[in-house]
């Protein structure tokens, strides 16, 4: 009997033994699947690249530092040049390769337009940190949208309100008028309801300008513009679009400190090539972006570069707004991985639904944002159910000639505007698409 007991022990230490190992082994060869759609031609290309090498040598960066929890990140390119059938394309070629995409950083609001719906069915998160569907905030009508840090809602009502303190207040807006050069897309036309809701609030006159893509073609618009003569223009541009609209600015006359851009329009790609040209002229932006003054740059310097990685000094983009916004996306993704690890198991591989589970419960605090050296790039970070934004902060940088400089404080968009726009609109989609919403007080 004595016998029998110790072989049986034995035994069972042997199967513990064994599955410690394999558990570690697969721990250590367990990757995660990161699909890159990304734009380095057509029109977009100066913002698309930056904004794609500041991915990449983030996911090289966790990917050094051993993975998350050991589990590495995969990550593939599929090149969108901005066109949105390109865009479905990737989608679905990508969509369930290699265990499943971990999320989906479409880069164009046309492609989240058009994979939106298909998103629930596929289970696969769609990401859109800072553009995209904006009334996706509401996260019981779009479970799988996730439009992290800000939507366009946001960036429209923080331009309203930086406008305003140089007129002294929302009352100055009065019998003011505010024009919107934008580009004729779904991208440009997102702010245009948030817009006209301010407009009728504050009683200012609303220009609509729409300039047809690639936007490099605005002679006439700048015309309209020195004969009614807006006291602001708001540019929703990207691409060639930009430098293209401060150039005409200047041979009409327009003041470029009386521009002011969505962040898509604010990085020095945009700028750097007419420098003295577009002195003065202003961005919105969502992240604490400028220069290189944060811990992550020192991680990268020791872990990615000095190892023979990284593209983004190659391509002459590191430290440029759109880099570090690039970084800041990957930043968000991985660490909804993480997350999702926490609750389903560290340093396992996670399904799509674990991940999207991982994207509703971001808990990043000052210490995580410390650890990461993100500290100072990005703001704390929380989601819920019923939040799919997790703040709705932005500043305002402005160019100098040759940099940017950050001018304000961090302005917060202003719910009595924004908070109904996105609930009608949510509403809207669900009645059009025969949606039902989650009841989010009885989510996890």
């Amino acid at each position: 009997m004595k016998k029998t007991i110790v072989k049986t022990l034995a035994a069972s230490m042997l199967v513990a033994g064994t599955f410690g190992v394999n558990a570690a082994l697969k721990a250590q060869t367990a990757e995660q699947y990161v699909p890159l759609l990304t734009y380095r031609t057509g029109s977009f290309a100066p913002l698309g690249i930056a904004w794609g090498d500041g991915k990449i040598d983030y996911l090289e960066l966790v990917n050094a530092q051993g993975g998350i929890n050991g589990v590495k990140i995969r990550f593939e390119e599929c090149e969108t040049a901005y066109a949105t059938d390109r865009g479905v394309e990737c989608y679905e070629r990508m969509k369930h390769a290699h265990g499943g995409a971990a999320a989906f950083d479409t880069q164009s609001t046309g492609i989240t337009f058009a994979v939106t719906d298909r998103a629930p069915d596929d289970k696969v998160v769609v990401q859109t940190t800072g553009y995209g569907l904006s009334q996706s905030a509401a996260g019981a009508y779009f479970e799988w949208n996730f439009p992290l840090l800000g939507h366009y809602w946001t960036a429209a009502d923080v331009a309203i309100q930086h406008i305003a303190e140089g007129m002294g207040g929302l009352d100055g807006l009065k019998g003011k008028k505010i024009a919107l050069v934008y580009h004729d897309s779904p991208y440009g036309k997102e702010p245009i309801l948030l817009l006209q809701k301010r407009a009728e609030a504050h009683g200012f006159e609303l220009q609509l300008y729409p300039v047809t893509a690639p936007g490099v073609e605005q002679k006439s618009t700048w015309l309209q513009i020195r004969q009614r003569r807006p006291d602001h223009v708001i540019l929703w541009s990207a691409g060639v679009m930009t430098p293209t609209a401060i150039r005409e600015a200047q041979a009409t006359g327009y003041p470029r400190d009386k521009i002011i851009a969505i962040w898509w329009a604010g990085s020095e790609n945009d700028v750097k090539d007419i420098a003295q040209v577009a002195k003065g002229y202003k961005t919105i932006t969502l992240h604490n972006s400028v220069g290189k003054d944060f811990g992550v740059y020192k991680l990268l310097e020791d872990e990615v570069y000095a190892k023979g990685k990284g593209v983004g000094k190659g391509n002459d983009t590191y430290g440029t707004i759109a880099y570090n916004r690039g970084m800041m996306i990957s930043f968000l993704t991985t660490e909804a991985i993480r997350t999702a690890q926490e609750k389903y198991g560290v340093g396992q591989h996670m399904t799509p639904e674990q991940i999207r589970w991982g994207f509703e419960n971001l808990n990043i605090d000052d210490a995580r944002l410390e650890e990461t050296g993100m500290a100072g790039m990005v703001r704390p970070v929380h989601t819920t159910c019923e939040d799919h934004v997790g703040g709705d902060w932005a500043r305002i940088a402005q160019w100098n000639g040759s940099e940017w400089d950050v001018i304000s404080d961090w302005m917060q968009a202003d719910q009595e505007f924004v908070a109904p726009i996105v609930k009608e609109e949510a509403e809207k989609y669900a009645a059009a698409k025969g949606m039902t919403p989650r009841d989010c007080s009885t989510v996890e």
